[in-house]
């Protein structure tokens, strides 16, 4: 099933909206291995938090949240992008990738990715020639998805920030040349 989508960056008066959609991604039975941050955490944030998200995300330098949009206003996802340096030089990370469940199969999450990869790749400075995730061994569904939209494994692993048991595996898009 294929819906439109208009996919956009969080605009700064959104921050409510964002506020929403990250908890109800929070809320998730999968949260527990894809996020870091809890619901309760999240939601007991200030204001504040949630305005200057909005408001980093809207001016767009060194993070952009996208979401995707349908035709009746509903946020169905988003994906985080943010340019992070060390490694091997500048990078753009994905973060705080969500699809709400009636949303899934749409080619949103597809979307996302693009609009997130295409803002990388534009980045006067600095010029970026990765963009990476990381995604816990747990969590096939979402290693199927990154793979699909153009992730290969790098190699890398390491400890779950929340389970040094757990393994998360870094995932990789290179600039084509």
């Amino acid at each position: 099933m294929a819906m439109d989508y208009l996919i956009r960056s969080v605009r700064a008066d959104e921050w409510r909206r964002l506020k929403e959609l990250r908890l109800a991604a929070l809320a998730d039975p999968l949260a527990g291995i894809a996020f870091n941050q809890t619901w309760e955490t999240a939601s007991a944030l200030p204001d504040e938090e949630w305005q200057e998200r909005a408001r980093r995300s809207a001016v767009g330098r060194e993070i952009v949240t996208f979401i995707g949009e349908d035709g009746g206003g509903c946020w169905g996802g988003m994906v985080t992008a943010l340019v992070e340096g060390g490694g091997a030089g500048p990078a753009v990370d994905i973060v705080g990738v969500y699809v709400r469940p009636e949303h899934r199969g749409t080619g949103l999450a597809r979307a996302l990715f693009e609009a997130a990869t295409a803002w990388a790749w534009g980045l006067a400075a600095p010029v970026v020639e990765c963009v990476r995730l990381w995604v816990h061994e747990g969590n096939g569904r979402a290693a199927g998805l990154y793979r699909a939209v153009g992730f290969v494994a790098s190699g890398r692993t390491m400890a779950d920030p929340k389970d040094a048991a757990a393994r998360e595996v870094e995932m990789v898009v290179w600039r084509a040349a």
